[in-house]
């Protein structure tokens, strides 16, 4: 027995909207058996454009009855039923919520018509229910009303369970997946995912990509993605425009991380948000004052100015500066890292033996300065970050010049990788991000970081 399901709402998004109306027909496989239609009063405000498009308004809810009223007699004509919808996540998501808030639980078996007419009408130029019934000859009467809707799935349903039991049949078996991809990604598609590390891409109708991830296991991150019901309007709008999946494998997590925030930052995806903020370091910088003393200052990185180091936060800096300050004996208010009218906050009680207490001249204090600086490009190392290939014969290589990344590439297991002009050979140049940088920092001090330095 199927139950053929239309509803109406609010909104795009289960966990924002609520029902307005819900039309279920009763399928027996051959005919319809039952049917109930009923307006839902929604208890919040639908918006305009919504009942623009469905024509139900504020006043036509306001004395139907609210969604726990109706719920055990819905439950009841839904029970042990299949349920089938035109993008059934949709409509499955919006009733199991509301089931959820007056204490009903809700988990049927389901089928969707948009991912079976593609199987069973392949080559359509639309599998949207207004264009599909249209290039079947299908007519629909109160066209976005509950029942309207559900009816013409009705007829749509009825149509290819006649001609393709076959097909209905396979999206029912346990493991198919038919009910929890996106309705317009290719089932072939997601089957042929690697369960390898890499980034992946969500495409749209027209090829463009509108979002890019990163996974350890491609295909079992991207099933994350279409399982359950959806938490957020963002997971909604993804699974409604996915119409297909690329890859690019990476070996290991690291790089995956790497390519990702560099895909991210070239390509700008519409959905994804986390690493869309353009950052803004911070810098330390050297001037010399009025008296001819060198000294520091840490502020925003500001485009023109030529910085000592910069840094992804504040704090980074500051404490960078302070371990130099106690190395090379320098003042800590020329150094930046105190604000005082007069002298230091370290002179009255002794600890200042920079300028600020009065023990050194312009040219001494100067040396300490120039010799404290030539110390920050002493940790700026070249070396490799190697880690497992994409097939067992390969290695990635992450290359790290002179404190700055350079990129990454991958080569023979058996190269020796000690000389920075072969590496450059197989790595690819890009750009470093803020996210990038922590990545590297971050694996580079992990105990298992297989790190080797390189020559110039």
């Amino acid at each position: 027995m199927y139950a053929i399901v239309d509803i109406e709402t609010t909104g795009g998004f289960a966990g924002n909207g609520k029902i307005t109306e819900v039309a279920v027909f009763i399928h027996d496989g051959e005919k319809v058996i039952d049917s109930y239609e009923t307006l839902i009063n929604p208890e919040q405000f639908i918006p305009a454009y919504i009942s623009g498009l469905t024509g139900i308004d504020q006043q036509m809810v306001d004395s139907a009855p609210v969604f726990g009223e109706v719920a055990e007699k819905l439950q009841e004509l839904l029970a042990d039923k299949i349920f089938v919808a035109h993008n059934v996540h949709f409509d499955y998501s919006f009733l199991k919520k509301e089931f959820e808030d007056v204490g009903l639980s809700f988990s049927p078996k389901r089928l969707c018509t948009v991912r079976l007419s593609r199987k069973v009408f392949p080559g359509l130029r639309s599998y949207g229910l207004g264009n599909l019934c249209a290039q079947l000859d299908i007519n629909i009467e109160n066209r976005h009303r509950a029942g309207g809707d559900a009816h013409a799935t009705v007829i749509l349903f009825d149509k290819m369970v006649k001609s393709s039991p076959e097909i209905i049949a396979d999206a029912l078996k346990r493991n198919s997946k038919e009910t929890t991809l996106p309705p317009n990604l290719p089932k072939e598609e997601f089957q042929n995912l690697p369960e390898l590390p890499g980034v992946y891409y969500f495409h749209d109708q027209h090829g463009n990509v509108i979002y890019v991830g990163k996974a350890i296991n491609i295909k079992k991150r991207i099933t994350g993605h279409f399982s359950g019901t959806s938490k957020n309007n963002r997971n909604q709008f993804i699974r409604n425009e996915i119409h297909h999946i690329s890859y690019e494998l990476t070996g290991n997590e690291l790089v995956a991380l790497l390519l990702e925030s560099q895909e991210i930052k070239r390509l700008w995806p519409k959905y994804n948000r986390a690493q869309k903020v353009k950052s803004n370091p911070w810098a330390i910088y050297k001037y010399e004052d009025r008296d001819g003393y060198l000294r520091f200052n840490i502020g925003k990185s500001v485009k023109g100015l030529m910085p000592l180091m910069t840094f992804h936060a504040h704090n980074d800096a500051w404490y960078f500066v302070i371990d130099k300050v106690k190395e090379y004996e320098l003042c800590p208010k020329l150094s930046g890292i105190q604000k005082s009218d007069g002298a230091c906050y370290d002179v009255p009680i002794g600890k200042c033996k920079g300028a600020c207490g009065g023990q050194e001249s312009v040219e001494v204090y100067n040396a300490k300065v120039a010799e404290a600086i030539q110390s920050f490009y002493n940790v700026e190392k070249s070396f490799v970050i190697l880690g497992s290939g994409r097939t067992e014969d390969e290695q990635a290589v992450v290359l790290v010049e002179k404190g700055a990344y350079h990129g990454f590439g991958f080569c023979s297991k058996d190269m020796q990788v000690t000389n920075l002009d072969d590496v450059k050979t197989f790595v690819k140049n890009y750009k470093t991000t803020v996210e990038i940088d922590h990545y590297i920092q971050s694996y580079a001090n992990s105990s298992d970081a297989q790190i080797i330095e390189v020559a110039d």
